[in-house]
């Protein structure tokens, strides 16, 4: 069990933090991918460390080769890490193809924004921050402010405060669709 948690820099910590170490707790090999390789800061100030650089999604045996080998995508918010990672035409296509898979996606925050600017809303509930409803609603889905919100392969969350609710929901999906 692999999963890949995508960011940027001055991500929102706990987003980042949270999944990663719950992730392995359940047993996930976990990598971060960002912009940087080694210590990336979180917003408050906090570091994890990034093995893999989204700039790697550009060689296509690289894009396809993830897409394969990793099982569950953690989309963290972050307003300003996400104002970058979604410019990303690279990161675009592979959450999109990776959504095509119906792999789990578990986003929280504005994380969402991710998931809009790959296209992978319209028709959808989504939860995210309260101040991005309108983006989500304008988008196609429709806004839905619970701690963890299924949309088939989409477990998606409005605020960190739901963390525990959220990811649990998230693993408990992987593994009734049995992704384990």
């Amino acid at each position: 069990m692999k999963a890949l948690i995508i960011t940027w820099e001055k991500f929102q910590d706990h987003e980042v933090i949270y999944p990663f170490y719950r992730l392995e707790e359940e047993g996930f090999q976990v990598h971060i991918m960002s912009n940087l390789l080694g210590k990336i800061y979180g917003i408050l100030g906090t570091n994890m460390d990034s093995s893999l650089l989204t700039s790697a999604l550009n060689d296509e045996e690289n894009f396809n080769q993830f897409l394969e080998e990793y099982d569950f995508l953690v989309v963290p918010g972050g307003v300003k890490a996400l104002e970058k990672l979604r410019q990303e035409e690279q990161i675009l296509r592979f959450v999109h193809a990776w959504n095509a898979k119906k792999k789990i996606i578990a986003s929280t925050c504005h994380g969402a924004q991710l998931l809009i600017s790959s296209g992978v809303v319209s028709g959808r509930k989504i939860s995210g921050y309260y101040s991005i409803k309108d983006d989500i609603n304008n988008a196609g889905a429709t806004y839905v402010d619970l701690p963890a919100v299924i949309d088939d392969n989409i477990i998606s969350s409005p605020h960190y405060k739901w963390m525990g609710k959220w990811m649990q929901t998230a693993i408990n999906i992987y593994k009734l669709k049995g992704m384990k």
